[in-house]
């Protein structure tokens, strides 16, 4: 294979017999070439060691395009519609703006026709998300400064907040009234796809692959510390943090009998709760007095509305400042830890 080191624009358009242009537009303008032209450049770059053109090498003044990407593990579609990923986002572009930076956000699940290699002009790559796309970490360039987010990755710096000691936290309010049937609902605990009640088959994923571990275990060193036995303990599991995903769920727990209906939920998550506290409305169920919720972001939906939601409220925004400053050297790299704050509202008094 091609040294990619000695690789250029130049030497692989003389190398296919083509202009630069055409390998350009291979990569920035597919809509310029025919489907099988692309798809030989782009086969035969992948076999050189060519990755796409590099903005650095065209930003002769500085050397740096002066792009931060922030790399999403969902698609962008998933991840605008959400609440907490577009307050990361804003605490980003809060600190790119200010310093003359440029966002590029790259969706860990994209679409096919994504030009390869887009995110290479970018001087950094904040990586954020709930669990992390290996196969997307694997191809950014790794000469490249890089900050992760809500996960680790060995020998780069990351932010947190402290998951396990604010879900721990929230279930110790909750439990000063003991309920008879708690159940805890998570996000992306299981190595299956799956949404539904987790059963003695299901394989949780590991606690390095998804924070979601590190709540859970709040939630049940709390119901340890009272006594209460969390292999008893109903434990669901939901794939997207959306209504649509987490309402067929919390319809089937909501719709067991009484008898063994929770009378509390320990959610990981504000849309979980929040969308608990819909369909509990729908079916007549008082909340708190037959079903006390609790959450976890500390969004705004979850604060202006009635009953408020008891939640844990996380610096979303704050996290993305920090992360931006880290990238833009501007803040020592290190492992940052964020406090949280128990916001005690209606559905859990």
């Amino acid at each position: 294979m091609t040294d990619q080191r000695r690789m250029t624009l130049k030497n692989l358009a003389q190398e296919l017999g083509v202009s630069t242009a055409t390998i350009s537009n291979a990569f920035n303008r597919p809509d310029q070439l025919s489907p099988a032209l692309r798809e030989r450049i782009l086969k035969e770059s992948k076999r050189l060691g060519y990755s796409g053109p590099d903005a650095k090498a065209r930003s002769l003044r500085t050397g740096r395009s002066r792009i931060i990407a922030v790399v999403l593990t969902e698609s962008l579609t998933y991840s605008l519609n959400d609440a907490v990923v577009c307050e990361f986002l804003s605490g980003v572009a809060e600190v790119l703006d200010a310093h003359g930076h440029t966002l590029l956000l790259v969706p860990g699940r994209g679409h096919a026709s994504q030009p390869p290699g887009s995110a290479n002009i970018a001087d950094g790559f904040i990586v954020y998300g709930l669990m992390p796309n290996n196969k997307l970490l694997d191809e950014l360039p790794a000469q490249r400064t890089l900050v992760t987010v809500d996960f680790n990755i060995e020998g780069y710096p990351t932010v947190h907040v402290d998951n396990s000691a604010a879900s721990y936290q929230i279930a110790k309010h909750a439990l000063r009234t003991l309920p008879k049937r708690p159940a805890i609902i998570n996000l992306r605990l299981t190595k299956q796809a799956y949404n539904g009640r987790v059963k003695p088959e299901h394989t949780l994923l590991p606690d390095t692959s998804t924070m979601s571990r590190a709540r859970l275990e709040g939630f049940h060193s709390a119901l340890d510390e009272h006594g209460i036995d969390t292999e008893q303990v109903p434990l669901w599991n939901i794939e997207e943090n959306t209504f649509e995903v987490c309402s067929t769920v919390i319809a089937e727990i909501l719709d067991q009998p009484l008898g063994q209906r929770p009378d509390l939920l320990l959610c990981m998550s504000d849309r979980i709760a929040l969308t608990a506290l819909i369909l509990a409305e729908e079916r007549g169920i008082k909340v708190p007095e037959e079903l006390r919720i609790t959450g976890f972001d500390g969004i705004a939906e979850g604060q202006y509305r009635a009953p408020r939601l008891t939640t844990v409220r996380q610096d979303s925004a704050g996290k993305g400042r920090l992360a931006a400053q880290m990238i833009l050297g501007r803040t020592p790299f290190a492992q940052q830890l964020l406090k949280t704050e128990l916001l005690l509202g209606d559905t859990c008094p």
